[in-house]
């Protein structure tokens, strides 16, 4: 699988890596980061340039991310959320969902976008759905993208023969890092509804 995409880098260059960001921001099967890592190993040989593969693997994920959020701010997710949060049993849950995106919401998305990834498409949809501000959306969006490809372009150029093990030790430290916060988010939200309802009684 690896020398496929590899392969695929090499004949088709930069372009195959910003379509990859792309469908990694939109929530689709992407092998994104280990294409930006493959984009550096190949800049570190001088098969690509190094600023090039940068500029491309931000625009991609950039236009990704934008293309989420406003696809569900147009799209109906502002009147989902309002119905759900009119339910009964949801009600609570998305309203303390949304009061925290409305406090944290800048630091959720900068951090979803790099240290957090798998959580990013996510995020997005819920910063899309309670009409989070677009320029604070945007800030704090291309801010972690910049890092997230900063990261992954800079290791392929420096472990240029170890990109696949490199990228597998980060997926796993990064998975268990998304499952643990997953998991503290939903306990902090179950507080929160408790709190609710006593202060309700």
């Amino acid at each position: 699988m690896t020398d496929l995409l590899l392969l695929a880098v090499t004949d088709y260059g930069v372009l195959v890596i910003f379509v990859a960001t792309v469908m990694s921001c939109l929530g689709l099967p992407s092998p994104a980061s280990l294409l930006m890592m493959a984009g550096g190993a190949f800049a570190a040989t001088e098969d690509l340039d190094l600023w090039t593969v940068c500029l491309a693997a931000f625009l991609g994920a950039v236009l990704g991310d934008q293309s989420l959020y406003w696809l569900v701010r147009r799209g109906g997710g502002v009147r989902l959320w309002k119905w759900l949060s009119a339910r009964k049993g949801a009600g609570r849950l998305m309203t303390a969902a949304e009061g925290f995106l409305d406090r944290r919401g800048g630091w959720a998305v900068f951090l979803s976008r790099w240290l957090f990834s798998p959580l990013a498409p996510y995020v997005t949809l819920s910063a899309g759905a309670t009409e989070m501000r677009w320029g604070r959306f945007t800030a704090a969006n291309m801010s972690g993208e910049a890092l997230w490809v900063a990261l992954y372009v800079s290791l392929g150029y420096v472990f240029t023969t170890r990109i696949e093990e490199v990228s597998e030790t980060l997926g796993s430290v990064i998975g268990l890092l998304s499952a643990g916060l997953v998991t503290l988010a939903l306990w902090l939200l179950y507080r929160q509804m408790r709190q609710n309802r006593a202060d309700d009684e």
